[in-house]
């Protein structure tokens, strides 16, 4: 269970893109923890300093600060890499249908220069973040892949488009892509501030200083959200996946389903709180309802996540009461 007895060849060296943002300074966290190197890449557009300098001291971590979109940079990154992690890019459904030429050259652009730069450099595998928005208006739950719908937002569209070129790659260049279909991820130093943050820290936040949070349609809305540790296993089983099973996407989930105003509701007793939510319109491009068969991911990289969501949130609420 877990990813703790993972291990790679001796000297081996990762690449993680956006490296000081939430996911990316955990995978850093996790792989100098396992005694690994690792260079982090992020332009610190939308990851924090903090995360970064917490690991300088560390004589097997090096940082680059440079922008996915410049490809000298792609280049440089990868070069003498084995594995890449690629979770550079900006997430939020509202926030890309605000700016969608924005996402079209990060996380469509970006991630085509950082295949090609691995492809270029000889990167063993390349494992990078997809979504589970790329599922999009398909109702069946749970969610399975190769059953998709009509995309819901920009950022979807940048997902299921990093998925279309992780296929390419590995059928034309023979690159080793491997696309993670994150459900809802949250955890330790997710972001809480700002208004495209995600809805447990920002729910945490708000109970925290005793503000009244608002909750965007009836509460009734469903996710599969998944901690952190989980999502760490998954870029590491991916990593040590067999080559057959490459040019594929994967759901990563806990597999389980919580509805939103439940969560509000346990958020609330575990703090100690009694403040009514604000109910506000639902939001453009949301899904309704989220839940991941994470059968092939088990099957395929050996996945098999040991973090529930009541095990996660415990360990999140613990962390943003002493951080925040």
């Amino acid at each position: 269970m877990g990813y703790e007895n993972i291990s790679f060849p001796k000297g081996s060296k990762f690449l993680v893109t956006g490296s000081a943002g939430f996911v990316g300074s955990n995978l850093v966290e996790a792989i100098l923890k396992l005694g690994y190197e690792v260079r982090g890449l992020d332009d610190l557009s939308t990851g924090k300093t903090e995360n970064v300098e917490v690991f300088l001291d560390n004589p097997k971590y090096e940082f680059v600060e440079g922008d996915i979109r410049d490809f000298d940079i792609c280049m440089k990154a990868t070069e003498g890499v084995d594995y890449v992690l690629h979770q550079a890019a900006w997430g939020s459904v509202p926030r890309s249908i605000e700016m969608p030429l924005l996402y079209e050259e990060i996380n469509i652009k970006g991630t085509l220069n950082m295949m090609e730069a691995s492809r270029k450099n000889g990167v063993k595998k390349f494992v990078y973040a997809s979504s589970s928005s790329v599922y999009g208006d398909e109702p069946t739950l749970p969610k399975k892949e190769g059953r998709e719908g009509n995309l819901l937002s920009p950022y979807a569209l940048t997902k299921k488009v990093n998925e279309e070129y992780g296929r390419l790659y590995y059928e034309l260049y023979g690159l080793n892509t491997y696309g993670l279909r994150y459900f809802n991820v949250f955890g330790k130093r997710q972001d809480p501030h700002g208004a495209y943050a995600a809805v447990i820290p920002k729910f945490i936040k708000q109970l925290l200083h005793n503000e009244q949070p608002t909750i965007y349609g009836d509460g009734k809305q469903s996710r599969d959200f998944t901690y952190i540790e989980n999502v760490i296993e998954a870029n590491l089983k991916a990593c040590k996946a067999d080559s057959k099973v490459a040019g594929q996407a994967f759901n990563i989930a806990y597999g389980s389903r919580e509805f939103l105003i439940d969560i509000y509701n346990q958020l609330s007793e575990a703090l100690g709180k009694d403040i009514q939510p604000i109910f506000g319109p639902p939001r453009k491009g949301d899904i309704r309802h989220s839940n991941a068969d994470i059968s092939k991911a088990k099957k395929l990289l050996g996945y098999s996540p040991d973090w529930s969501f009541e095990k996660g949130i415990k360990a999140a609420i613990k962390w943003y009461k002493e951080n925040l």
